[in-house]
């Protein structure tokens, strides 16, 4: 397994061997703002944008060319898509895949940035391999050069994706692993009403008001606030008796005990809530799939969006009591039956990526 340096100690505790791959999460970020700037700018940023993406395809390309060789099958995320599919085909191996948001749905609306800044450095990639250039990668030419694309998410959020027939649906991905805090938190939960949970996930709080927002509007509705931080610092905040912060949970263990999820709008958070049955408020960046969840649980009538940097405590009170209303209560436990159950979606996964394995299906992109 590559996987980003920050991640390395997990791999590594679940008994599979690890190489450093690429930048770490924050810098994986930081990239892709740069890439949602040279939408907004492109004449001031796009030769910039493109220089440092070439920069770490070049050396990502370096790493898995000597990690792919001999392999049976190279699976890639999202992000990495496109590099490897130019190695697989090198190596003569097939491809699969793992999306944990409808790809085709982003690119749709921001198509010119897959189709001018990646092909330029895709490009050169396959030009050092001895390939022609190729009018891609994009994901539906790997779809059409036959590799496998595992959609990591359940077809119901998104029924135009599910609608294409080629794009195997698996549900949610996740190891739902225990936390050191789970056992203190079940236990501050049953000391009082079932709180309403609050994560950021990897994305980073700069508003440093917001814990107190959150605390000042859940005292207002009579609520208990859990707020895990995330990649956020909130160690020096002022505690009170009716807000509990963590750094990390279990959401499996844990969201089934609480009365909704307040969240960032990520793909996990987002199947973790809907999977407990909770109505769900989603606090969204401009950030790649951020606003696609928050569509998505509008869409199924669970919860609603809105933008993070337009909270108050005001705009709080009142999203959080529409959330909880029995409309949202009631549509939360009726969607959650119709989830794919983790142990399902691991299995289905599973099987794929052996079928593709087997039958060794090389993607060779049209010229």
């Amino acid at each position: 397994m590559a996987v980003p340096p920050s991640m390395l100690g997990l791999v590594e505790s679940a008994g599979l061997a690890a190489v450093a791959y690429g930048p770490g999460t924050q810098e994986q970020i930081n990239t892709a703002t740069d890439f949602l700037l040279a939408v907004q700018n492109p004449i001031g940023k796009l030769r910039e944008v493109m220089d440092h993406v070439g920069q770490i395809w070049a050396e990502k390309g370096a790493t898995l060319m000597s990690l792919a060789k001999g392999a049976d099958l190279l699976l890639a995320g999202m992000s990495e898509q496109g590099p490897a599919a130019n190695i697989a085909e090198y190596y003569g191996i097939p491809l699969a895949a793992l999306h944990f948001f409808p790809a085709q749905v982003l690119i749709s609306s921001s198509g010119w940035l897959y189709s001018d800044i990646t092909k330029e450095v895709a490009d050169a990639q396959r030009r050092a391999l001895g390939f022609p250039n190729t009018t891609g990668p994009s994901p539906q030419q790997l779809v059409d050069g036959g590799s496998l694309e595992i959609q990591a998410y359940d077809e119901i959020y998104f029924p135009e994706v599910a609608a294409d027939g080629r794009r195997p649906f698996v549900g949610a991905l996740t190891l739902e692993l225990p936390t050191d805090a789970d056992d203190e938190v079940l236990s501050w939960i049953d000391e009082g009403r079932p709180p309403i949970y609050f994560g950021f996930g990897s994305t980073p709080v700069a508003n440093p008001d917001t814990v107190a927002m959150i605390s000042a509007a859940c005292a207002q509705l009579g609520e208990r606030a859990l707020i895990c931080s995330g990649a956020n610092d909130f160690s020096r905040v002022p505690q009170s008796d009716h807000v509990k912060v963590v750094d990390a949970v279990n959401h499996a263990a844990i969201f089934p005990a609480c009365r909704a999820v307040v969240h960032h709008g990520g793909a996990g958070t987002t199947a973790a809530a809907l999977r407990a049955g909770i109505p769900t408020l989603i606090l969204f960046a401009d950030w790649l799939d951020q606003p696609l969840w928050a569509g998505a649980v509008k869409q199924l009538e669970v919860g609603f969006g809105r933008r993070f940097s337009e909270i108050t405590v005001e705009t709080l009170v009142a999203d959080l009591r529409s959330v909880l209303a029995p409309r949202y209560v009631a549509q939360a436990r009726a969607v959650a039956t119709q989830m794919t159950k983790t142990a399902e979606s691991l299995a289905r996964a599973g099987n794929l990526l052996e079928d593709t394995a087997r039958r060794g299906r090389v993607v060779r992109f049209r010229r």
